[in-house]
């Protein structure tokens, strides 16, 4: 994961996509705090996830802006989206071929 930003000159915002170990299922989101909230997603304070805990983080993208970092979760959480996904995690898929 990434270092922790200190500045609003090193702000970034993050895409990141989780994987239940428990369904294989995953989830989109978009936040400032990476750590934190795959901390809460882990803890059960995210009602949207909290039943399919644990989780593991799969992927995340870094953007400057909050625009394009919710255009970007938006994208993401199409069918072309979920496509571009799973084409470039395709190795990591192909270790475990029960998730893709």
């Amino acid at each position: 994961m990434p270092s922790r930003t200190t500045s609003d000159q090193n702000l970034f915002y993050y895409i990141y996509v989780l994987e239940s170990k428990r369904d294989g299922n995953r989830y989109i989101g978009m936040t400032q705090d990476l750590r934190k909230r795959f901390l809460e997603h882990q803890n059960g304070r995210s009602r949207a996830t909290a039943s399919r805990r644990p989780f593991e983080l799969i992927y995340y993208e870094a953007c400057r802006s909050y625009q394009d970092t919710k255009q970007r979760e938006q994208y993401m959480k199409t069918t072309e989206g979920r496509r571009f996904i799973t084409k470039r995690l395709r190795n990591y898929f192909m270790r475990n071929p029960k998730l893709s």
